[in-house]
């Protein structure tokens, strides 16, 4: 995967908190970590996505439409 270098800006504070986090080697880098926290929240966000459409979703309405699809094939189930 080719990479591009960005410059950004980043409070003093959440810096030293990175630069801890690579000194206790739970990252390589900075950009390593930096890069892992984008993925992290990119996927977070593809989630909470889904989550929001299925919202939109009315249950009565999916229910109908599974059962619609199944309506010929009950008749052919064995009674239990």
């Amino acid at each position: 995967m080719a990479a591009s270098k960005v410059a950004i800006s980043i409070d003093r504070e959440l810096l030293a908190q990175l630069d801890n986090l690579v000194v206790e080697r739970v990252f390589a880098s900075r950009s390593q970590a930096i890069r892992v926290a984008i993925e992290e929240k990119l996927a977070r966000l593809r989630r909470s996505r889904l989550v929001r459409e299925c919202a939109k979703l009315d249950p009565a309405a999916e229910q109908a439409m599974a059962e619609e699809g199944m309506s010929g094939e009950l008749a052919q189930w064995p009674e239990y």
